[in-house]
């Protein structure tokens, strides 16, 4: 019988989570709870999880710094991150995401919810957690604009320089660079990125690519790379 997912809940309060580890243990989840974000730290530098799901607010180190630790390590780093917070506004929330993680629930949350959007993230693969073989899979860098591409090593580097991505950010840079100059509109990437997943919105797309410019453009304001095709979508820039 295969191992069951391995998730660790970061929330201070001890009533949410316990209320977490109880639904999420109920879909056959193995669940530990932390209530520090120095401890949640250690605990992802020792031991690889499947989901994390972290509040925002939290003592030693809050869920935004932890969840940018967490995706600028190497055990974890591209474990999904579900994010609890009791802010409303869509500022806190669009600093979540591009802080690093996938998706968010805001506090007070119905349980349902939060299964549903916990077995979506763990429904998607892991890149890491797929060996290559011996001739990569078949699958070759891609080199462009300076930009390196490697899917069998998960591997970026821009002008030379290693690059660290999330799972979607890789997923979203690939499939572009993939197709250089073909035009994909935001309802295409989310199906593609998001693989069908309820709760998400084509602003999760603007987000996403927001996020990846960051990343890899040397002036984000004017990107070379990933350019936006007003009323259409985004593509990656011709040779």
């Amino acid at each position: 019988m295969a191992n069951p997912p391995r998730v660790l809940i970061v929330e201070d309060e001890p009533n949410i989570r316990e209320l977490v580890s109880l639904h999420l243990g109920l879909e056959g989840y193995a669940c530990e709870g932390v209530g520090d974000g120095r401890v949640a730290l250690e605990r992802v530098e020792a031991e690889r999880f499947d989901l994390l799901v972290l509040d925002l607010m939290i003592p030693g180190i809050d869920g935004l710094a932890l969840c940018r630790a967490v995706r600028n390590g190497r055990l974890n780093q591209d474990v999904p991150i579900l994010m609890l917070t009791a802010r409303r506004e869509e500022s806190d929330k669009v600093v979540g995401l591009e802080s690093g993680a996938d998706d968010y629930l805001t506090k007070p949350f119905g349980v349902r919810e939060l299964v549903a959007r916990s077995r979506a993230l763990l429904r998607r693969p892991r890149p890491s957690a797929v060996a290559p073989s011996q001739d990569g899979d078949g699958r070759q860098a891609i080199r462009v604009h300076g930009l390196e591409v490697d899917p069998a090593r998960r591997r970026v580097r821009v002008d030379g320089r290693a690059v660290e991505l999330t799972d979607q950010e890789f997923r979203l840079l690939h499939l572009l660079a993939s197709n250089v100059g073909i035009v994909f509109s935001r309802e295409a990437l989310l199906a593609k990125i998001w693989r069908g997943d309820t709760f998400v919105t084509v602003r999760s797309v603007d987000t996403l690519v927001k996020r990846l410019r960051r990343r890899i453009e040397p002036d984000p304001a004017h990107p070379r790379c990933l350019l936006t095709v007003w009323g259409v979508g985004y593509k990656f820039a011709d040779m």
